[in-house]
């Protein structure tokens, strides 16, 4: 049991426990549970001028921040560096962010196709477990806003994107 799984079970949420081989980012998840990368979701944890905030987004998908940052109404969003990330959130391994908000306790911003599946999922806090559950179940016991913040992966890149 993870700190994941035991915090869904306090909310009641109903989900799956899906093992699978190491991953350090959504894109691995997907690919080794066999998943559209669509129904894989993402925590990128970003810096704000009032402290830590996470964007979610879907594994085939990467964050814009400049819709971050317009969704925040906060010019000085950043991506947080993983030095930063690590003394977040000591207690989930490296790249296992889950794309909890309850759990996270900071402002989250959503992608609304995030929310568009019948299910999702999402890290467990460890590089070997994924979590499968109703998109609905995310939003329930913290502060979500949800904003078009996703650009394609197949799209142009540039340095405002993670």
């Amino acid at each position: 049991m993870t700190l994941v799984t035991e915090h869904l079970e306090h909310l009641g949420v109903a989900f799956e426990v899906l093992p699978h081989v190491r991953t350090e980012t959504a894109l691995e998840q997907a690919m080794a549970l066999r998943l559209d990368p669509a129904t894989v979701l993402k925590a990128v944890v970003l810096v704000s001028a009032t402290g830590p905030a996470i964007a979610i987004v879907d594994a085939s998908s990467r964050v814009d921040l400049d819709l971050v940052r317009e969704a925040l109404d906060d010019p000085t969003v950043i991506l947080a560096s993983e030095a930063e990330i690590a003394r977040a959130y000591p207690e989930f391994e490296p790249g296992a962010l889950p794309a909890l908000p309850s759990l996270l306790h900071v402002p989250v911003v959503i992608d609304p196709m995030a929310l568009a599946q019948a299910r999702v999922t999402i890290a467990a806090g460890v590089q070997r477990e994924s979590i499968r559950l109703r998109p609905t179940d995310l939003l329930r016991g913290g502060a979500v806003m949800t904003a078009p913040i996703a650009r394609s992966l197949q799209g142009e890149r540039s340095p405002a994107m993670a």
